[in-house]
């Protein structure tokens, strides 16, 4: 349709404007601040699929998915108002409850924790919790890696002095050459890359899975401030269900190509067949059971992560984890 001023002039510029009205943003719209809580990569495809599919835009949002590092700190930036969402661990949210920061969870990402930890079945057994006995263990002293171990150990009744805990670093010399025998990786990230190291050197790869022996330690969720739940509940919901949209969308096999190549846009350095075999682990991190909607929030398992933490003296008491949960 062409329209026709009063001087019989053709107006298809304001025609086109009219037209596409309806798919700007509100002028002057708040750009909301989404904090995650690690740099770009698979582990954060949902949210980059919201961004890319324009899943925010449709509910009226303009929101900046702003990426996370070591740096960052997305419980501390909700309570500076710096952002209105954020990306935590659960440890994160029980320490930062602890010390009285008014944090929520809105939903959970990984259903499996991705702490995880590599071995060689050549060299290590591991079939119980009373193979761990006698080894030499990597741990990271003060990270979530030593805190799921010792826990481990206690439920295997194990006494620290009969394991060697060897302190990590950002080098794998020490496993490569075989002086630690069961290494902590991210199974969807480093678990990839030093797995398939070993395969090209022609050696087994096997992982040790602590939910497997019964140690549930929540990892990345959604959360806000009380402040921002109790006054905008309208945007909450809005941004929610299109956060929630991407993660589903995005882990969909019929979808996979298309995450994988939304994940190399921001990912670059990455080889693409890495981040393949990225998106194939993390989906079954994320979504395991197609019965358990992504996103749900796992009570359990918030609570034995809490009860650890409590155990090993990681906070000095309960925090009623349960009443902060507000599954949206």
């Amino acid at each position: 349709m062409i329209c026709r001023g009063r001087k019989g002039g053709l107006h298809l510029i304001a025609w086109v404007l009219v037209a596409t009205v309806g798919l700007a943003l509100p002028v002057g719209a708040e750009t909301i601040n989404y904090r995650l809580k690690w740099l770009y990569n698979m582990s954060v495809a949902g949210d980059l699929y919201a961004l890319e599919e324009g899943f925010f835009r449709d509910e009226g949002l303009d929101v900046d998915v702003k990426a996370g590092g070591p740096e960052r700190d997305a419980i501390k930036e909700l309570e500076l108002g710096y952002a209105k969402f954020g990306v935590a661990s659960a440890d994160q949210v029980i320490r930062a409850r602890a010390k009285g920061a008014h944090v929520v969870v809105l939903a959970q990402l990984f259903q499996i924790n991705p702490l995880q930890w590599i071995y060689r079945p050549d060299v290590v057994t591991l079939n119980s919790l009373a193979d761990l006995r006698g080894q030499t263990i990597g741990v990271t002293f003060g990270g979530n890696d030593e805190t799921i171990m010792k826990t481990l150990l206690a439920m295997g009744q194990i006494a620290e002095k009969e394991v060697e805990l060897f302190s990590v670093r950002y080098d794998y010399t020490p496993f490569y050459q075989r002086k630690v025998h069961i290494w902590p990786v991210y199974r969807n990230s480093q678990g990839i890359f030093v797995g398939q190291k070993l395969r090209d050197a022609g050696e087994p790869v096997g992982v040790f899975n602590p939910e497997a022996h019964g140690v549930k330690f929540v990892a990345n969720s959604v959360v806000t401030s009380e402040k921002v739940l109790a006054n905008e509940p309208d945007l909450v919901r809005s941004f929610m269900r299109a956060l929630l949209k991407g993660w589903g969308r995005a882990f969909d096999p019929a979808n996979a190509d298309k995450t994988i190549a939304i994940v190399k846009k921001f990912d670059k350095d990455t080889d693409l067949g890495v981040i393949a075999e990225q998106y194939r682990v993390t989906r079954g991190l994320v979504h395991p059971d197609p019965n358990i909607p992504i996103g749900t929030i796992d009570p359990d398992g918030w609570q034995q992560t809490e009860r650890i933490m409590v155990a090993q003296g990681v906070v000095a008491k309960p925090v009623a984890i349960l009443s902060h949960l507000k599954q949206h």
